[in-house]
């Protein structure tokens, strides 16, 4: 009987129904350009993702749009597909990693589809500095993260931050320090957000 998986990687995203992902861009863009983007964009995170399938992880995609169908027809069946709770970033990310560590995984790391350059070994780096540490970041340049990562539930640190601003790793990292936990660093990478954001695509592409 094969052991049990411990750790899991979850991916937050949207199925790319053209005029409700990636609104920032679509004035550049346009409705279909957007949707193709963000597509193309979880397309390669979930490539990325799956090389860590070597590595004894399970990975799982919360959604918000479409349905389990439309997901698992886009994506594949080699990934299991949950829908996001209702509420803000903050709640929806809780409701993950609490149902993830109360199912018993052991480390938890959840990222979304945003960052292009974002790969395996970054994800796997990870889950690597949970060995010694309670919390790992990703911190993305525009002042949020493209990573979060836990060996245990710890709520606080979704609980009052103004999601969707340059403030949110500060006052994560805040919280995190006044619980006293030990906190790894990811490299910062940049997030595909706005249409300034578009010229880092011409270093992935």
């Amino acid at each position: 009987m094969s052991k049990k998986v411990k750790e899991k990687l979850i991916i937050f995203t949207r199925y790319p129904e053209p005029g409700k992902t990636k609104t920032r861009l679509i004035p550049m863009l346009g409705i279909e350009g957007a949707a193709k983007l963000h597509r193309q964009l979880t397309e390669g995170t979930i490539w990325q993702a799956k090389q860590l399938l070597i590595h004894e992880f399970c990975i799982e995609v919360y959604f918000t749009g479409g349905t389990k169908k439309l997901m698992l027809e886009w994506l594949g069946n080699e990934i299991i597909y949950e829908n996001q709770v209702t509420g803000n970033l903050g709640e929806k990310m809780a409701a993950a990693f609490q149902i993830s560590f109360n199912s018993g995984m052991e480390k938890v790391v959840l990222i979304g589809t945003d960052c292009p350059n974002l790969n395996a070994d970054l994800m796997a780096k990870a889950f690597e500095e949970l060995d010694g540490h309670d919390l790992v970041f990703g911190p993305a340049l525009d002042g949020g993260y493209y990573l979060i990562g836990l060996r245990r539930f710890v709520p606080e640190i979704f609980r009052g931050i103004n999601w969707g601003t340059a403030e949110v790793l500060g006052q994560s990292v805040a919280i995190a320090q006044n619980l006293n936990l030990a906190i790894a660093y990811l490299p910062p990478l940049a997030d595909i957000d706005r249409p300034e954001d578009l010229a880092i695509l011409d270093l992935k592409y």
